[in-house]
């Protein structure tokens, strides 16, 4: 595997968020841009300003509720929509910086507003070829 993939995938009235990559960082910046396009198209945001997002979870998979989570919170209070990731990890700390602009109803045509992530089917792993792949439902 060269690149991050992710996809949406059907969970009732939420929506699911599935990705794989070759690394776990770029397996975390997947999982932001999934999230991203839940609301809008990721390509038409401008990256015009930068935020820092600091987590630390016992496991992967905490961690990344906790990611999907603060991006939601930063999106949320600060009204931002964002289109560049960044993530460092060291052990189950994740360091990032994301990138993006404040929502613009008329061009990013928001189409829902994500509540948060569950723990419903959420899994982080890496397979025998070194790739990883995760998955996790968020409230809309």
């Amino acid at each position: 595997m060269q690149n991050p993939s992710w996809s949406h995938i059907e969970h009732d009235a939420d929506i699911g968020l599935r990705a794989r990559a070759p690394s776990r960082e770029s397996l975390f910046e997947a999982m932001g841009e999934a999230l991203t396009a839940v609301v809008t198209d990721p390509a038409s945001v401008r990256l015009e300003r930068q935020l820092d997002i600091h987590c630390e979870a016992p496991d992967d998979a905490l961690l990344l509720v906790d990611w999907l989570n603060a991006l939601i919170y930063e999106m949320a209070t600060r009204r931002m929509i964002f289109g560049s990731w960044r993530v460092k990890f060291d052990g189950h700390k994740l360091d990032a910086r994301v990138e993006g602009e404040t929502v613009d109803r008329a061009r990013h045509r928001p189409v829902v507003e994500i509540k948060g992530a569950t723990y419903t089917a959420l899994s982080v792993e890496q397979d025998s070829s070194g790739n990883w792949q995760a998955q996790c439902v968020v409230d809309v």
